[in-house]
């Protein structure tokens, strides 16, 4: 009787042992906070922060050194500082209207990015406790703006980068590279356009950041690769495209939010049919056989394919004429093919000069009436 106690109590020590081993093996997953709410606590928290911290130093590169006003400080906070305004940009993610603050301290004079571009810059990430979490000690780094499976950056970046502009860049004897003129300033960001609910290394799990940031320079990306670049595809030119199909970051997006030409839910910068005729974008682009270099005498451009506007030969490289004397054409406007008949597939209008440079022109592959559809 005694050993089978015996035997029976060891049989259940080994029975709670793999039950905890089990537990150990499969941590309980905790759901995600709800963004609205969580939206409202760090709204809070970054409005907090921005009135008991102040700008102590803007240096002559733009770096700037913010500090917590200390008890009985006549510092003038972040918040009601004039120097540099506090701005606002509105932003809509995950079913939540953010109001993103950040500090322009210097715009720029190139060109502004857009939300999809890629983007050279420098910056510092902070928690609101002033620990810094990264860094590129000054040295450009180079980041796709653009939300996808393969990024690397979060969703606020793309919202305040398009509100900068690149700068100029000198190139010294040795090959390094001098900016100037470059935008720099400070976004500060809710956990719903950062890391959110899954802490990153140093960042907690629901933390709002800091960037300080210099923007550089840029390269446009065409994402559907149908060769227009996605800043040639932002409909209304307010530096923001987005792909509602993703529907966890915009399930009930306001009007107007996305640049779709053909209404198909496909927004036109990941749509290889624009206009939705039939015939991708890139086709519509092609240039015909026997326009494309010089041709008995006149330079068609060395590209396969119309570039948005004509383009200009670059001076910086000598042994190559980048010159396109033609962009993306509208429907043709010149004579019928044969005036004596009604215009058709088969009897279409030829291409004039306007047709390839007026301003404002529908071009083609935003025309669904263009190329002729059969009747």
């Amino acid at each position: 009787m005694n050993k089978f106690k015996y035997y029976f109590v060891l049989l259940l020590a080994g029975i709670a042992m793999v039950s905890c081993n089990k537990d150990h093996d499969d941590p309980e997953t905790v759901p995600l906070r709800d963004y609205k709410e969580q939206y409202k606590a760090d709204k809070d928290s970054i409005e907090a922060y921005l009135k008991t911290h102040y700008i102590e130093e803007v240096t002559a590169n733009y770096d700037i050194k913010i500090t917590k006003i200390p008890a009985g400080g006549t510092q003038v906070s972040i918040w009601d500082q004039k120097v540099y305004p506090l701005q606002t940009r509105k932003v809509y993610n995950h079913d939540v209207n953010y109001d993103v603050y950040y500090l322009s301290l210097r715009e720029g004079t190139g060109l502004a990015p857009t939300n999809t571009d890629r983007i050279s810059a420098s910056y510092e990430g902070t928690l609101l406790n002033g620990k810094v979490f990264d860094s590129s000690y000054g040295v450009a780094r180079s980041f796709e703006l653009y939300m996808h499976a393969a990024s690397s950056v979060i969703d606020g970046w793309g919202e305040i980068f398009p509100k900068f502009k690149t700068g100029t860049s000198t190139t010294g004897a040795d090959g390094s590279i001098t900016y100037d003129n470059y935008g720099a300033g400070v976004m500060f960001l809710p956990s719903g356009l950062a890391y959110y609910g899954g802490g990153v290394g140093d960042i907690p799990s629901y933390s709002c950041l800091v960037f300080s940031f210099k923007l550089f320079n840029l390269q446009r990306l065409d994402h559907d690769f149908d060769g227009v670049f996605d800043v040639d595809e932002d409909i209304n030119k307010d530096g923001y495209l987005y792909d509602v199909r993703d529907t966890s970051r915009f399930p009930t997006p306001p009007a107007g939010f996305t640049d779709d030409t053909d209404g198909d839910g496909i927004a036109d910068f990941v749509d290889t049919d624009d206009d939705g005729d039939g015939f991708s974008t890139y086709y519509e682009l092609t240039k015909p056989a026997g326009q494309v270099g010089i041709v008995n005498g006149f330079n068609y451009g060395i590209s396969t394919y119309y570039p948005w506007d004509p383009v200009v030969d670059n001076p910086n490289t000598p042994n190559t004429d980048e010159t396109e004397p033609r962009g993306i054409p509208r429907r043709p406007t010149g004579a019928l093919t044969d005036p004596s008949q009604p215009e058709s597939i088969s009897n279409p209008k030829k291409f004039v000069d306007e047709d390839y440079t007026a301003a404002g022109r529908l071009r083609i592959h935003l025309d669904k009436t263009y190329p002729y559809q059969k009747k």
